[in-house]
């Protein structure tokens, strides 16, 4: 069974590839998009790409990420309060992966990994992805994923050598799948409630894309959602930034319309039934995957929390999230432990 199934994923592969290859739309580079001036690398966006940042953004191996999002011209997204926002035909949102060579100083450079795109065309939205060339000059398509060691210096000044797995197109719709339809994931209005520094100054997001016609039917901004910084005390209760925490990193796939609907298991930030968010909820299918635990959740219990096991391991059999990760999120569990700790038996 075993065997069929990576002879079945490599045969998907290669329909893809074929067919992302015969379609003469899409570049081989990311450079003859245009959607950047200068020197790539640089990451200089051009009129009419415009950056974008999360409040909490999914935790990715410690890599960094710029994101942009492009629209077409004379178009703008629709606000939503709860979900993404509704793009319109023609969007282009784009992720670009990378390592600052010393997180402590920025000016000792950085090491582009990926770019990822979301192109939202008349069927849908598409996902492609390029991997960036050692010489750090371009990015070449890529649908069958890659690997490559990245060695950085993080913020507490100890030295890391890593590998950094680059997903296929297979296991990007794993992710961006809604009811069977790839999605994106980040840009939510509680994401985007927060300031960025644009070239005519500080701004909140949502009111500098109202403002330039990027978004329409945006309310009253102190009526709309914040995400905390996962992190900062100062923006959120301890509650409210492990809950932003589990809905960017796991509520993706552990939500009503996800691919892990099955589980019984909804870490959406607007599950508010105990149960289905894991509190004493024993799992649907048993095995080493619980590390023989009971429950998802045991209150003030985290070593008895197989949410809390499985963030915790590295075996691709056992670990969550379980596509792109190779390296345990270190202060994320801790955050989610101390939560735990928190909540009353």
């Amino acid at each position: 069974m075993a065997k069929l199934l990576l002879f079945l994923s490599a045969l998907t592969l290669l329909l893809i590839s074929f067919t992302v290859r015969q379609q003469n739309t899409v570049p081989a580079k990311l450079s003859d998009y245009g959607f950047f001036v200068g020197n790539l690398a640089d990451q200089k966006p051009a009129e009419g790409v415009v950056p974008y940042i999360l409040n909490t953004p999914l935790f990715s191996d410690y890599a960094e990420k710029l994101r942009f999002v492009k629209l077409p011209a004379g178009k703008a997204a629709q606000y939503n309060a709860k979900e993404v926002m509704d793009f319109p035909v023609g969007t282009t949102i784009i992720k670009t992966f990378y390592f600052p060579t010393d997180f402590r100083d920025a000016t000792k450079g950085r090491r582009i990994m990926e770019t990822r795109l979301l192109i939202h065309g008349e069927s849908g939205w598409k996902a492609l992805e390029y991997v960036w060339n050692d010489e750090q000059t371009d990015a070449l398509l890529e649908v069958a994923g890659d690997r490559k060691p990245v060695v950085y210096v993080d913020a507490d000044g100890r030295k890391h050598e890593q590998e950094y797995v680059i997903p296929n197109l297979n296991q990007c719709k794993s992710c961006h799948n809604r009811n069977e339809v790839l999605m994106p994931i980040g840009p939510t209005a509680r994401q985007l409630n927060g300031a960025l520094k644009y070239e005519s100054g500080s701004e909140n997001q949502l009111a500098h894309w109202q403002k330039t016609g990027l978004l329409t039917g945006l309310p009253d901004l102190a009526t709309i959602p914040h995400a905390p910084v996962w992190n900062d005390p100062t923006t959120g209760s301890l509650n409210d930034r492990a809950r932003i925490w589990l809905d960017i990193n796991c509520a993706h796939c552990h939500r009503p319309d996800g691919p892990a609907n099955t589980s019984g298991l909804n870490l959406s930030i607007h599950e508010q039934n105990p149960t289905a968010l894991g509190i004493r909820k024993t799992p649907v299918a048993a095995g080493r995957g619980s590390g023989n635990r009971r429950y998802d959740i045991v209150p003030s219990r985290p070593d008895e929390s197989i949410l809390v096991y499985r963030m915790e391991s590295t075996d691709p059999g056992v670990m969550m999230p379980e596509v792109a990760r190779k390296v345990t999120h270190r202060e994320g569990i801790a955050l989610i432990r101390e939560w735990i700790k928190s909540l009353p038996e």
